[in-house]
């Protein structure tokens, strides 16, 4: 379930490759006539494992928050069914030849929520909020290249770039602000303190916010006044649910209509009869895969010998079969196979225990002590690994590797956290609190990561946590992004990819296939290369299907 920004954003956000999505019943809403027509009404009641961290999309890069935040707000391009880049906010635009000089055309009958009209002041203002240098966000090395932002009229903006950059029109994904209400608080570098942050949110999107109870839920319904229409479905509920197995249960007794499944679920707990006629299962690549990452400050994790002995010590087969049993693919670095910045070339890293303890030994960890543990300067190698509670998969993930890298003399003990609490306290913290964690990146249709690996990128609000430097990953990251051309820009990914597969910052292990499980009452589900949400506001439930009075 991956929101506008989740999906285009490499932040923390945004889409399936082109093979699409393969539902398991067949999708709902084929018939546009009689009982099933298109009807106003009905409440949606989404799960999320995670609670929220904040309610202004541009601040945040959890997937979460911004799957919330994407229906509030909207960029002035968004993402279409195939991947392509279509208008939202914006109903057209020109790119000069030379990558230069980029001319929007808005529209001119969007308002906020609260009935203020939308124009060019506020995509303005929404560029100047983000490059403030108080404005805690993941995203402000997007306009790096912008040399100024301009309105040329009501609803017309002109953006002029210092350089060519690649994402330069994907990047105006990002959702717009509205000036009215947060120009003080940005001015004061306080964004998190509006009140639009938390109880108030203000955008132009389908939805309206409602309310919020922190740790249990967000609810938001139809914005009537949208400017594309309003959409059918006239509530949605966030419940916040911070395990996986809850989630299931509450599935089951239809306490939640939509829900990712793990892969136990999807194989082997849903095949019943009542589950497959209450809901539609999906399965399709999600442009996410699970990493094994470190504290790169440490001295023992800045050693790339060490990363790699974990590397060859870890049976990804293992953790495909018995964790996403068979649901996945192997990882061999950031770019998702089949994409035009994935290189083929590169091969995974074999799994090989003898391997891994001699390139231990190089690094200086010979000996053992009584307990098994490997020992330099008198201290065991033990270290501890973090990853959020509530997800059975990472934890899963993470017993195997405590037992592959103990097999090897290396002592791991696994600390698991809820979601806020690990990325506030030891992810954001400078310098960080952790030594390894389980984690995932979601990936953006555009292969540019450079807030994820430039060496740049390692502040509190930044997405480098690990702390990789690389010249010539910074190189090849800052050559990816400045050309216009795809041709061009093959090359510089595929040799940052066999860079990071040869450097290790992390140890890739795989990309998880998607698995939602939506009531069978929903409708107009249209699946694709971007997966399932790029169409959203069209979902409907047929009149004699609802379920709630809502709208």
């Amino acid at each position: 379930m991956r929101g506008r920004l989740t999906r285009i954003v490499a932040a923390l956000a945004l889409a399936a490759l082109a093979t699409g999505c393969r539902g398991e019943t067949p999708a709902a809403g084929e018939t546009k006539t009689g009982t099933n027509a298109p009807a106003y009404g009905d409440t949606l009641i989404e799960a999320s494992i995670g609670n929220i961290s904040s309610l202004i999309p541009n601040i945040t890069s959890d997937v979460a928050s911004r799957e919330v935040g994407d229906l509030m707000y909207n960029g002035l391009v968004t993402l279409g069914r195939e991947l392509e880049t279509v208008p939202e906010l914006a109903k057209s635009w020109t790119f000069s030849k030379d990558c230069l000089t980029l001319d929007f055309q808005l529209h001119d009958n969007v308002r906020w929520h609260d009935g203020r009209p939308f124009t060019a002041a506020d995509v303005v203002f929404t560029y100047e909020a983000m490059m403030h240098p108080k404005t805690p966000s993941s995203y402000k090395a997007d306009f790096d290249a912008v040399e100024r932002v301009e309105a040329v009229g009501p609803h017309a903006v002109r953006v002029t770039y210092k350089r060519p950059y690649a994402r330069a029109l994907l990047s105006w994904a990002m959702t717009m602000l509205p000036k009215h209400l947060l120009e003080p608080y940005v001015k004061e570098g306080k964004i998190r303190e509006a009140p639009q942050n938390w109880s108030a949110p203000v955008g132009t999107g389908p939805y309206r916010f409602q309310e919020m109870k922190s740790g249990e839920k967000v609810v938001v319904v139809a914005n009537q006044d949208y400017f594309k229409g309003r959409p059918h479905v006239s509530r949605i509920v966030y419940r916040i649910i911070p395990s996986q197995a809850t989630i299931f249960l509450e599935l089951k007794a239809h306490g939640v209509d939509m829900a990712s499944l793990t892969a136990l679920q999807y194989k082997r707990q849903t095949e019943y009869p009542a589950f497959a006629k209450a809901y539609q299962k999906f399965r399709y690549p999600s442009p996410g895969y699970t990493y094994f990452g470190f504290n790169l400050k440490d001295p023992r994790f800045a050693d790339h010998r060490v990363r790699l002995a974990f590397a060859h010590a870890i049976n990804k087969q293992e953790l495909l079969d018995g964790v996403v049993m068979g649901l996945g693919r192997e990882a061999t670095g950031p770019f998702r196979p089949g994409h035009w910045a994935n290189n083929p070339a590169v091969k995974g890293i074999p799994y090989d225990p003898k391997r891994a303890v001699a390139l231990l030994a190089e690094a200086g960890w010979k000996t053992r002590n009584a307990d098994g543990l490997l020992v330099k300067d008198g201290k065991p190698f033990t270290f501890e690994l973090l990853t959020n509670q509530g997800n059975d998969e990472r934890k899963k993930v993470a017993e195997i590797i405590q037992a592959s890298l103990r097999e090897i003399g290396v002592g791991v003990e696994i600390r698991i956290l809820e979601w806020a609490a690990l990325l506030k306290e030891h992810i954001k913290k400078r310098p960080v609190r952790f030594d390894a964690l389980i984690l995932g990146w979601s990936t953006a249709a555009d292969p540019d990561q450079f807030v994820v690996w430039h060496s740049s990128q390692m502040g509190p609000d930044e997405l480098n946590h690990i702390a990789y430097a690389s010249p010539e990953a910074d190189a090849l990251l800052e050559a990816g992004r400045t050309s216009c051309h795809q041709a061009d820009r093959v090359k510089f990914y595929h040799r940052l990819h066999q860079v990071l597969a040869e450097d290790q910052p992390v140890v890739f292990l795989y990309w998880r296939d998607a698995l939602p499980a939506i009531a069978s009452r929903i409708h107009g589900i249209d699946p694709g290369p971007a997966g399932l949400r790029w169409n959203f506001t069209d979902w409907f439930v047929p009149k004699h299907l609802h379920r709630y009075t809502a709208g």
